[in-house]
């Protein structure tokens, strides 16, 4: 029986003319919209979408479904979803969005240092105010996950001239690294950057890995970059620092909750830049990720889950 695949993406159609041409062996079907989805929901064996579009009402409407590879590398609400039986496959894409979180994160860093926002502030009001304007040579950047990303991101640090070092409980040594410290001793690492960079995966082991210690250890002029996840940080020790200015600023792509809530007083922070957890979005993600996309449907057809090569656990 030949396999059909709903690719529920507002790029559907696109990818399903790539996917037709390079990878046959299945029936592709298309949907931009939810209610495209579900109109096909009920006969298809395989979805392909963004994971957090990915919503309970359209995999209670699923029966036949095997396999779910997510278009984006966080799968947290596929991890935690109640309408997703144990017996369906899920895999993820990754290991090319380096660009673009590099990028971000070189934004957050130099708007913050740089007291950005306060500029945009002035040419509101017209105001000419001119202040020292700090550089990012020679600043020591310390990357919280060394993966991927990481390492696109230290190529580009370098190229400012910035000093690096790493927290890892994986990797011992990375070229232009000065140091590589345990998480065990995140603090210590703390205490010795510029800027805090988060990069590292969510998982209960991460959870508030940056937590009050931590950010109390990082000082007055240091700067926290979260392009990870929201629960990676303990948001309210966070919060608590910048409003007493222990730290000099932070740079936040990813929350807790999300969308991040009106109320929520980190929108009102002065010292805190907030983005809409961009940090994995390009204007060409659908060219990045069709590669990863066709291997693992090629893998699938030659040996079923078990040759996936981005297949996630999910056993906690």
């Amino acid at each position: 029986m030949v396999e059909q695949v709903l690719i529920y993406n507002r790029d559907a159609r696109w990818f399903a003319e790539q996917l037709d041409q390079q990878v046959q062996g299945y029936r592709y079907f298309c949907a931009e919209t939810e209610a495209e989805a579900l109109a096909h929901a009920a006969n298809v064996q395989i979805l392909i979408a963004l994971a957090p579009q990915i919503s309970e009402q359209l995999l209670d409407c699923m029966p036949q479904l095997r396999w779910v590879h997510a278009l984006t590398t966080g799968v947290d609400n596929l991890l935690q979803s109640e309408a997703l039986p144990e017996s369906v496959v899920v895999s993820n894409s990754g290991g090319f969005h380096g660009p673009q979180m590099s990028e971000l994160t070189f934004l957050l860093m130099l708007a913050a240092i740089r007291d950005y926002p306060r500029m945009l502030n002035n040419q509101l009001a017209r105001k000419w105010e001119r202040w020292p304007q700090p550089l990012l040579a020679d600043k020591t950047v310390c990357i919280v996950g060394l993966g991927a990303i990481a390492e696109a991101l230290a190529v580009r640090c370098r190229a400012f001239n910035m000093r690096l070092t790493g927290v890892s409980d994986g990797r011992t040594h990375m070229d232009g690294f000065a140091k590589i410290y345990r998480r065990a001793d995140l603090p210590e690492a703390a205490a010795d950057c510029d800027f805090l960079v988060v990069l590292v995966p969510y998982s209960p082991a991460t959870h508030h890995l940056i937590d009050d210690a931590v950010v109390r250890a990082m000082g007055e002029h240091a700067i926290l970059i979260n392009v990870a996840r929201g629960g990676c940080v303990d948001e309210a020790a966070l919060k608590s620092h910048l409003d007493r200015g222990s730290i000099r600023a932070a740079g936040i792509d990813v929350f807790a909750e999300e969308p991040l809530p009106e109320g929520n007083p980190l929108w009102t922070t002065d010292n805190a830049l907030i983005t809409p957890h961009i940090g994995g979005m390009s204007d060409n993600y659908p060219q990045q990720v069709l590669p990863v996309v066709i291997d693992n449907l090629q893998a699938w057809l030659t040996g079923g889950a078990d040759a996936l090569p981005a297949r996630v656990n999910r056993g906690g």
